[in-house]
This record gives structure tokens, C-alpha cells and sequence, in this order.
């Protein structure tokens, strides 16, 4: 038996719960950027993901904050048209965690947590030293699904890694090196992405013998035959 619920008929805090809860774990952006005069703002967002390999694209979901107004970031990147994804690991957590605060605006939060930052190579947007990858993005797209509900699409310009997670030979990225963390459901609970497990694809001479021995089984039986 199944437990079903229909979104139409709850509210949005209920909705938020209920998605939230579901879509684990998420990665996190802690994202970096300027507004015209220079000013960083740093904040962390876990509705975030890698969205394209052609052109290299991440999005990234910004809403709106407890007092209805349009977060530093979004602000920022509208005008700038530029940001920094930093991915964040288990030290990096707890100066995370001071950037979720909501500050006055005009209090750089970076500067509240004591983050380290780098200039930009391809950006305006500093790049968070303690980050142990991190993206320079330029805006693609802004995507706004209601007012102060944004999604940010941008195009990665630029990746920087930790010494000891790249193979520069190969581009090869040694991703269980870099202790990142994801969030989970709400409040402050997190994953590590240190529990791996491997499960090898399937060849293509398995996937033929695996998914022709199937269609033959089911010419064999006739139309129709298994079949729902």
C-alpha cells in the first residue's frame, strides 16, 4: 500500500516538507557574487545541480528571504551577470552555515564567516580559498516561476580544484578525495559522500544477450503476452 499526496490540496510549507524530505541528498552551492560596486555577498543553496555537459551549465534555485525580498544573490547576478559555485566539504561546513544567516543587507557574509577569497580568473565573482572545487559561472538564463522564485542557469567558464583532487594528465576528478557534503531533509542535517558503493554498467555484448534473450521470449509467447 502506497501513501499518496496530492500538492494541490496542501500548503506550500507542507510542499516544501514533502520535497525536501524526498530529493536526497542535494549538493551545495555555496555561492559567491558581486554587486556594481564590488560588494561580495556569500550564500549557500542546496537546490543546485550540474544541468549540461554541452554548453557546461549548473542551475541553481533561489527564492525569496523571510521578509519577502529579493536575495543579495539573485540581485547580484542580475546585474552582474556573473557568480562562483564553491562545493563545500565537512571543514568548510561550519563558515557555510554562519553564511545562511540572514544579515542586514550590505554585511558581506563572507567577511561574517571569515572566508578566504581568491580573485576570479574568467569572473568578477571571488572564488572561496577553503572550497575544495569551485565554479566561475556566466549567466545563461534566469528562469522565474513566481515572484522571488528563481532559477539561475549559468554557463561554467572557468573550474578550480584542489591540488590533490585533480588528475591534470587525464582531467580526471578524484571526487571521493574531496570530503563534500549534501544536504538532506530540513533543519541541519547532512550527508557525507564518503559511503560509496560501485555497481559496474553493463557492457553492450551483456546488455545484447541480457535484452535479445527477453525479445525472443516475448515473440515466443505471441502478441500481446506480457504485455500490461
Amino acid at each position: 500500500m502506497t501513501k499518496s499526496v496530492d500538492f494541490r490540496h496542501v500548503d506550500a510549507k507542507t510542499r516544501y516538507k514533502l520535497l525536501v524530505g524526498s530529493v536526497v541528498p542535494r549538493p551545495i552551492a555555496l555561492v559567491t557574487s558581486c554587486d556594481s560596486a564590488g560588494r561580495v555577498n556569500a550564500a549557500p543553496f542546496s537546490f543546485f545541480n550540474a544541468m549540461c555537459n554541452d554548453p557546461p551549465a549548473v542551475a541553481v534555485g533561489v527564492n525569496y528571504d523571510p521578509e519577502l525580498r529579493i536575495k543579495d544573490t539573485a540581485a547580484n547576478i542580475a546585474e552582474t551577470e556573473e557568480f562562483c559555485v564553491n562545493l563545500v566539504d565537512e571543514g568548510l561546513a561550519p563558515l557555510m552555515n554562519i553564511c545562511e544567516v540572514e544579515f542586514p543587507r550590505g554585511v558581506s557574509e563572507a567577511e561574517m564567516a571569515g572566508l578566504n577569497l581568491e580573485p576570479g580568473d574568467s569572473t568578477a565573482a571571488p572564488i572561496i580559498a577553503e572550497a575544495p572545487i569551485a565554479m566561475e559561472c556566466r549567466l545563461i538564463q534566469t528562469v522565474t516561476l513566481k515572484p522571488g522564485r528563481n532559477i539561475i542557469i549559468g554557463e561554467v567558464l572557468c573550474m578550480h580544484f584542489r591540488d590533490d583532487l585533480l588528475d591534470g594528465e587525464h582531467h580526471y576528478v578524484l571526487a571521493e578525495k574531496a570530503g563534500l557534503i549534501a544536504r538532506m531533509h530540513g533543519g541541519g542535517t547532512y550527508a557525507r559522500t564518503t559511503d560509496l558503493f560501485e555497481m559496474p554498467r553493463l557492457t553492450p555484448e551483456e546488455k545484447k544477450a541480457r535484452f535479445d534473450v527477453k525479445a525472443r521470449a516475448r515473440q515466443d509467447m505471441g502478441p500481446g503476452i506480457g504485455r500490461k
